[in-house]
């Protein structure tokens, strides 16, 4: 059984044996799911139901992968993890610059789907107590609640993915030191490689866009020449 028995997973594939097979898999491995069949039909459950994580096709008819996740980021921070038949680092550079969390390029062993999974759900921030004390780290304008793992911007919470939520776990947990491309690979949980550490870099862009007034010259998530990235606080 999987280590996530009530997770609600939703899998959005235009192929039906496909849903069906990855629909039978996980729910033997202990998860809750529901499947789309496409993009439309995603966002008409997406309307309605909470989910914890997406399985996502890039490849399908109308609307793909990659556009529905970019369209998802802007109302919400649910995990998604695309599927891709396509193997090649620009493609899957462009599923994470849009949002994405983690990519499994086609085909895969589906234990390797499930360990995929696991990871990026062990990486969303636990729901913290009311009663816990407050750490908050002030970024400019942009406050960052280490307790409960939250940046906002005055009274409006920013979105983060699971991932931006582990990186600034790590970072915040050692303010002022450089971590490496290598350890930041390793902390998320990811196979180690150059293309793991050029995704790693794509995620840390994306999240200077959310804490940074200029992305392009970063005061606070910095670039620390031949050591890794640091974050400094006021």
């Amino acid at each position: 059984m999987g280590s996530q028995p009530e997770t609600h997973l939703l899998i959005v594939d235009d192929d039906e044996r496909i849903r069906g097979l990855l629909q039978k898999f996980l729910s033997r491995n202990g998860f809750w799911v529901t499947a789309a069949r496409d993009a439309a039909h995603a966002r008409r459950l997406l309307a309605g139901l909470e989910f914890d994580l997406i399985v996502l096709d890039v490849m399908m008819p109308g609307e793909d992968g990659i556009a529905l996740t970019r369209s998802l980021r802007e109302e919400i921070a649910t995990p998604i993890l695309l599927l891709t038949a396509k193997g090649e680092t620009s493609d899957r550079i462009a599923g994470l610059e849009a949002g994405a969390d983690d990519y499994l390029a086609k085909p895969f062993e589906p234990k390797e789907l499930l360990l995929r999974i696991n990871a990026i759900l062990r990486r969303v921030p636990p729901v913290e107590p009311e009663t816990q004390g407050l750490q908050v780290l002030t970024l400019g304008p942009i406050r960052f609640d280490q307790d409960r793992c939250e940046l906002w911007a005055g009274t409006e919470m920013i979105r983060l993915t699971a991932t931006e939520s582990q990186l600034m776990r790590i970072f915040s947990s050692r303010l002022g030191e450089p971590v490496s491309r290598a350890q930041l690979v390793e902390e998320l949980g990811r196979d180690t490689g150059q293309a793991q550490e050029r995704a790693v870099d794509v995620q840390i862009t994306r999240l200077r866009r959310k804490i940074e007034a200029d992305p392009k010259q970063p005061r606070y998530l910095q670039t620390v020449r031949g050591a890794g990235y640091m974050l400094v606080a006021d």
